[in-house]
């Protein structure tokens, strides 16, 4: 949270409605105030960690999944999008929809609709012969385990998805961290 750039007046308006003398200037006022802010952030994103929001047990995907059974994978998760990882559980991108869009040559979900409904049958092999591994956005943007509220903020300002793979120092798959979980933990709901 940007912390507030008090004028002069503002202090000097703030201190004249405390009863009493304050002995303090409006620089020393200032200070305290930038110092109390730093503290009250700290205090209030010190539990924010990746390692603590992220969601588990979800199922990754592979490079050489078609895409048709990755989107069932995404489905029965109910998930927009889902990490891609090699065999050693490397995180090696991440599937969207919007790379499902890309693919078949849509801007957004109702275009495809319509397209769908005009000529289904091109979009099925679009799907079926495709592999995720060709499709996925990578490299993925990823966040460790044990990243803070200011990492996770600049992570998923690097990215527009409404989620990223949280990784261990080996860059292996450890959980899901989606945005709506983030900020409902910066609202002061951490989860858990």
């Amino acid at each position: 949270m940007p912390e507030l750039d008090l004028s002069d007046d503002d202090i000097l308006d703030a201190m004249q409605r405390i009863p009493g003398y304050l002995d303090i200037t409006t620089s020393d006022f200032r200070e305290l105030y930038q110092l109390a802010h730093a503290h009250a952030l700290e205090r209030h994103f010190r539990d924010v960690r990746a390692g603590r929001l992220m969601r588990v047990g979800i199922e990754p995907l592979r490079p050489g999944l078609r895409m048709d059974e990755a989107a069932r994978s995404l489905a029965r998760q109910g998930l927009k999008s889902l990490p891609v990882v090699d065999d050693q559980d490397r995180v090696v991108g991440v599937l969207t929809e919007t790379d499902f869009l890309r693919r078949l040559n849509a801007d957004t979900f109702l275009a495809l609709l319509l397209r769908l409904l005009e000529d289904a049958a091109s979009f099925g092999h679009r799907c079926h012969e495709t592999a995720v591994g060709a499709v996925m956005s990578a490299p993925a943007v990823t966040v460790p385990v044990g990243a803070g509220f200011g990492d996770i903020v600049a992570a998923f300002a690097r990215h527009e998805g409404r989620s990223m793979p949280v990784v261990d120092a080996e860059g292996r798959l450890r959980g899901l961290l989606l945005r709506k979980d983030f900020l409902g933990a910066c609202g002061g709901g951490l989860p858990g």
